[in-house]
């Protein structure tokens, strides 16, 4: 079984806590044990783990974000300290690219010829991951006109907020919509052919986006708010909308999102399971009547580790125990490879058509 993840922060996980993820997951652990406080937890992804997994294709972003000894995720005090980071990011790709390890996919063809790859391997090892380029909130675009520039660096998918308000819109924890400039921003978009990735949009902004913009649209990693209330999540009429707009929605990995009333550093990590994260999956394909629509963005290096992740999971390698379990439940072959991989590159050969 191949894999596409669609929400990793790879870049960010690599600058921030100065993690070399050519090592795998046990590799990085033992390194870090004297380093307590200061990572983000027990490490659960790297390019080693990924191929183990057979997790060949993925979107991997760029996220300008600080993240503090108390874990707290703060933002760059000026726009120019955000592009800067967002560059220093797409460099590390640019490297791993270099080295072999990746392969940056920007349109159909190279899409096509990256899985025609994988689906014939007789051996991953030899083989890139593809990775196709976000940005987590616009905070590294300097203005709407600038989403050009982004777009010829390689940048196809924009997730124009975080958490909290920015200068183009409102973001998770926050309430408001899209301001002049993101208006212009959405707009912009357009023009370049950046996908709108509606994650992390509060609820006013999100509607305003599915108004505005008129392209193709995604949501990398969300769950079901009628699961798990809050508006980190979607809520059924959101999840119908953008199945009408023909988008993929991936399954988050993060526990607070899949077990409601799970508190970070408060809850025992064991009463996360991957049967909890499959009721999300699970209840999308039944609210749609069709398993087209959903996929996976595990987020699982965003922030946090094996701590705050299903803890029948230990790595990002054993994705194959989540779909287990969709088969488990009845779910066809052929539903399971598409939730697995094939949702999103269909998603993909649609967009770039």
């Amino acid at each position: 079984m191949l894999f596409f993840d669609a929400h990793l922060d790879m870049a960010w996980n690599a600058l921030e806590f100065n993690r070399n993820l050519m090592l795998s997951a046990a590799e990085i652990r033992e390194s870090e044990k004297h380093y307590a406080g200061i990572v983000s937890g027990p490490n659960t992804v790297s390019w080693t783990e990924l191929k183990r997994g057979r997790i060949g294709t993925i979107i991997t972003t760029l996220l300008s974000r600080l993240h503090r000894k108390d874990r707290a995720l703060t933002f760059y005090q000026s726009d120019e300290a955000a592009y800067g980071a967002s560059m220093g990011q797409l460099a590390y790709y640019k490297g791993m690219c270099r080295r072999g390890t990746l392969r940056e996919i920007t349109d159909k063809a190279i899409l096509n010829s990256h899985i025609a790859a994988w689906e014939s391997s007789s051996d991953d090892t030899k083989l890139p991951i593809g990775y196709i380029l976000s940005m987590e909130g616009a905070y590294g675009v300097l203005g709407a006109e600038q989403i050009h520039e982004w777009h010829a660096a390689g940048l196809r998918i924009l997730g124009p907020a975080h958490y909290g308000p920015n200068r183009y819109c409102y973001g998770t924890g926050s309430e408001g919509g899209f301001t002049d400039e993101g208006r212009q921003l959405l707009k912009e978009m357009r023009k370049a052919g950046v996908i709108l990735d509606v994650t992390h949009l509060a609820d006013q902004s999100l509607w305003e986006a599915l108004e505005l913009y008129d392209g193709p649209v995604l949501a990398s990693h969300h769950n079901s708010r009628t699961l798990v209330p809050g508006d980190r999540q979607l809520t059924d009429e959101m999840i119908k909308a953008l199945a009408a707009r023909g988008a993929v929605i991936g399954a988050s990995f993060d526990s607070w999102m899949i077990v409601p009333g799970w508190k970070i550093g408060v809850t025992d990590p064991a009463t996360c399971r991957l049967e909890h994260l499959a009721n999300h999956t699970d209840h999308i394909c039944q609210l749609l009547g069709t398993t087209k629509h959903c996929g996976l963005g595990t987020d699982l290096d965003g922030g946090f580790g094996k701590e705050q992740s299903p803890s029948d999971l230990e790595t990002i390698a054993e994705l194959h125990k989540f779909t287990d379990i969709l088969r488990d439940r009845g779910y066809s072959e052929a539903d399971v490879t598409g939730i697995a991989y094939r949702n999103w590159i269909e998603f993909f050969r649609r967009a770039w058509s």
